[in-house]
């Protein structure tokens, strides 16, 4: 097969949707593509120099005939400026909303020579598509792309239920490196000022209200009254100043390290004996991979893909939404059984290993484009 001139689009934040394209763009060019990353700024885990990698900078106009200063036309003009400089194969848009769109309008200015392949993460259809007004568009975007795929079986139902598109969907999960992610040595336990029997228990979010961290404190200040652990937040967002203060009501704030935006993940879930995720919608959840790439028992909520990925009771729990006692009460168990603790790690290893790595994930995006690059095109 030939290598491919690739163009990604995505937000170069922390999310999981950057994360995983920039992983994505690098894996491939790994195997010989030629990849161009095309964004407001350089992606996240896009920090030195990788062959075969390129970036290019989108950035809004600041005409003073614009109230705002627009984000989508003049990317999809940039999308349209590489594609043809570059000669690209394919765009890949991560989100239907704004980069399908622009990606769309792209191959239209390059009059139909750019193939076009959009991947699905969750919020464009979980909140902005059950918005009537902005349905029609998510809509267009997914039907004029040449593919589509989501991140979970879970995303790809609730967008045929809530969009009704005319075009198939194909699942094609998450990923994570081993090679960033793997269980290591270190002293950031003892750093941290956390006792040798202390718990860790983990939680990494980007703090919105979705995540519900409030759930993840009520169930920590739970689990207090059996084990003596300490709960680490990692990240930063809008919920920070409400959980700090929810801690501080509860009078377990020294218990709650409040860590911020951290680059060290590896170490934070290597010292970690148990990592939740309870939130009220989530399409995958891609640091539910980095942590049991770690070995870390992973506990979540029955909502959207995570049971996808945490199998009950055979690499971690699965519980109710909003149903703290019964997350602590499963968190006490883990935290206070040694045997099913280390029962939980192998099957989460095991699972990384049969399902979530590169090399599985990647060949199936590479397929998905030379099958793409073979269509007749028949959309306009």
């Amino acid at each position: 097969m030939r290598k491919l001139k690739i163009g990604i689009v995505c937000y170069p934040t922390v999310g999981g949707s950057g994360i995983v394209a920039t992983e994505l763009g690098k894996s491939l060019a790994e195997k010989g593509h030629e990849i161009h990353f095309i964004s407001s700024s350089v992606p996240f885990r896009l920090n030195k120099r990788v062959p075969n990698v390129y970036f290019h900078q989108s950035e809004a106009d600041q005409y003073s005939v614009f109230q705002y200063p627009p984000y989508t036309l003049p990317l999809a003009s940039k999308i349209a400026e590489i594609a043809k400089l570059e000669n690209l194969d394919i765009i890949h848009t991560h989100y239907a909303v704004p980069h399908a769109v622009c990606g769309i309008l792209a191959k239209q200015m390059t009059h139909n020579q750019l193939k076009v392949v959009t991947t699905l993460h969750g919020t464009d259809i979980t909140i902005l598509g059950q918005d009537s007004s902005w349905a029609e568009v998510i809509k267009f975007a997914i039907e004029k792309s040449d593919a589509v795929t989501a991140v979970s079986n879970s995303l790809k139902h609730e967008t045929m239920e809530v969009i009704h598109p005319d075009q198939q969907i194909e699942t094609i999960y998450n990923f994570v490196n081993p090679t960033h992610f793997s269980r290591i040595n270190t002293d950031l336990k003892n750093e941290l000022g956390i006792e040798p029997h202390e718990k860790v228990i983990l939680h990494v979010s980007n703090f919105r209200k979705v995540k519900q961290i409030d759930d993840i404190v009520h169930a920590f200040a739970l689990t207090l009254q059996s084990v003596q652990a300490k709960l680490l937040l990692v990240g930063d967002g809008p919920e920070w100043s409400a959980v700090h203060k929810l801690a501080v009501d509860l009078g377990i704030q020294d218990q709650i390290l409040m860590l911020g935006k951290q680059e060290n993940l590896q170490e934070i879930y290597s010292i970690s004996d148990a990592f939740l995720l309870l939130s009220s919608k989530e399409s995958f959840g891609v640091v539910l991979l980095e942590a049991m790439a770690c070995g870390v028992p992973c506990i979540g909520t029955n909502i959207g893909g995570i049971p996808e990925v945490i199998r009950d009771n055979e690499n971690g729990f699965i519980v109710p939404n909003q149903d703290i006692e019964y997350t602590s009460a499963r968190l006490v168990e883990l935290l206070t059984n040694d045997q099913l603790q280390e029962r939980f790690s192998k099957q989460a290893l095991l699972t990384v290993q049969e399902h979530f790595l590169p090399e599985n994930i990647i060949c199936q995006y590479e397929d998905l484009y030379y099958r793409v690059l073979d269509q007749v095109e028949e959309k306009v």
